[in-house]
């Protein structure tokens, strides 16, 4: 097969709700010579947000809509699939979660990275049980997410859930704000940190404290595009993305 000229190494298919405004930029940012990423999204609008009922509703919403994006991008003859939203995969924790990935696998036909195994492994490489979660979610998708990490085998000692208000504010959180919540979380009962929800930008924050506090720091694009490298064998380390593009 020839192969493509600019996506020679792979091409991939990347997912995601069209309020999403953090994905796209953040996974082009992680992007190698030879690797190129081709968007779809998931036609949802800009629902307000103001109790778990609505959260469920735009779930919904997004999961109703899902499998028309993929296809979409599926015409493009993709290598791989990668998931840029992350509630529906932490949904009914880890066994619901790897079905509905399993699933979505068997019906594009090629594999599938999601962020919610991405971060289970970025955690597993640093040996660590006991972590703080942020999100920008409301309590009942924060239960969810609690729940998939704990299938995993990991403590959710503290959980800080911003209840954004809309898809779209969620891209609107600054990094002050951020900040201020990882050090307000921060303690000895603390090994690491997760930021889920892929249009919380959160990777150079992430970054810059896993200096600060000597702490492993796993943001979810961050996770996810170094995971669906490594899933095709793609073992470059490289520099200025942090450290599990740089040391794993």
């Amino acid at each position: 097969m020839s192969k493509d000229a600019l996506g020679w190494r792979c091409k991939f298919a990347v997912v995601a709700p069209s309020t999403n405004t953090i994905v796209q930029p953040d996974m082009d940012s992680f992007r190698l010579k030879g690797i190129t990423n081709h968007y779809g999204r998931i036609h949802i609008p800009n629902m307000k947000v103001t109790s778990d009922k609505e959260f469920e509703d735009l779930v919904e919403a997004i999961g109703a809509t899902l499998y028309e994006a993929v296809d979409r991008c599926m015409t493009c003859e993709p290598d791989h699939l990668i998931m840029g939203m992350s509630a529906l995969m932490f949904w009914g924790g880890r066994k619901k979660s790897e079905k509905r990935m399993g699933e979505l696998s068997k019906h594009c036909g090629v594999d599938v990275t999601a962020g919610s195994f991405a971060c289970e492994a970025a955690l597993n490489l640093y040996g660590v049980k006991r972590i703080a979660v942020i999100s920008p979610y409301w309590p009942i998708s924060d239960k969810n997410v609690t729940l998939f990490f704990e299938d995993c085998g990991f403590e959710v000692r503290k959980f800080r859930g911003l209840k954004c208000i809309s898809p779209v504010a969620i891209a609107h959180v600054q990094p002050d704000e951020l900040k201020k919540h990882v050090l307000e979380m921060d303690d000895q009962s603390i090994d690491a940190f997760v930021q889920v929800g892929t249009n919380l930008s959160m990777v150079e924050v992430c970054n810059e404290m896993s200096i600060e506090l000597k702490k492993p720091m796993i943001p979810i694009n961050a996770a996810t595009y170094w995971q669906a490298l490594r899933n095709n064998g793609f073992i470059d380390q490289f520099d200025g993305h942090g450290p599990l593009f740089r040391d794993h």
